[in-house]
């Protein structure tokens, strides 16, 4: 029988590295044929933890943050819109951006829920599709039912401080690990990569994982 093999995914909302590696991962993981032994747990990191909760373009933000004028924050847009179509993932560059930490919080109530990866995936694709605004309340609890989560207990997440202690302990063992950035991957506890890979980058990776596993176990 073959050992489960856990991919621990540290990423953000708004990280456009991140929706592209989260998607480059799965496809990696899609294309092995023991594709069904990996677990991927996505884990909070936020790159911007003092961000403004008001939800601000992103265009503008990218503007503030670089110090870059409008015609350079396009272009940067831009080049990630092209890598995301070659991926075949929709990329929508009018998307607003503020503080992931209550996304981050409800994260970790739908991963308790066994539903972290639906949430998840649904959330970031529809923000990055320019479909859903995920700082809008309404919307991020409209998400989060359509994902399978009772209304009621997201409402609670979001009217307290629930799973805050969740998102900082994974932001410190990020740090632990020597992460700066996300998307930060560690495979098995054996490997780690910063930032987005190819999927052929990841394929990579995963079949190192496997074969120190497989040691691993052999030896044991």
């Amino acid at each position: 029988m073959e050992d489960d093999v856990t991919i621990e995914l540290w990423v953000d909302l708004g990280c456009p590295w991140c929706y592209l590696g989260k998607h480059r991962l799965e496809a990696a993981i899609a294309q092995r044929p023991d594709a069904d032994r990996f677990r991927v747990w996505l884990r909070s990191y936020e790159l911007d933890p003092n961000a403004s909760p008001e939800a601000e373009p992103v265009l503008d933000h990218l503007s503030h943050k670089y110090g870059a004028g409008p015609q350079q924050v396009q272009a940067m847009e831009a080049r990630v819109r092209a890598l995301a179509v070659a991926d075949g993932l929709p990329y929508s560059t009018n998307r607003v951006t503020a503080n992931t930490f209550d996304v981050h919080r409800l994260q970790h109530h739908a991963a308790a829920e066994g539903l972290g990866t639906a949430f998840f995936g649904a959330v970031q694709d529809g923000y990055f599709a320019g479909t859903l605004n995920p700082f809008d309340p309404g919307q991020l609890v409209t998400a989060a039912v359509a994902a399978g989560l009772d209304e009621a207990g997201v409402r609670a997440v979001l009217a307290g401080d629930a799973y805050a202690d969740a998102v900082r302990a994974d932001e410190a063992e990020a740090r632990a690990f020597g992460a700066t950035g996300v998307p930060f991957t560690v495979y098995g506890r054996r490997y780690a990569t910063a930032g987005a890979q190819s999927i052929e980058g990841y394929r990579e990776v995963l079949a190192q994982t496997v074969t120190a596993v497989e040691a691993g176990s052999a030896a044991s």
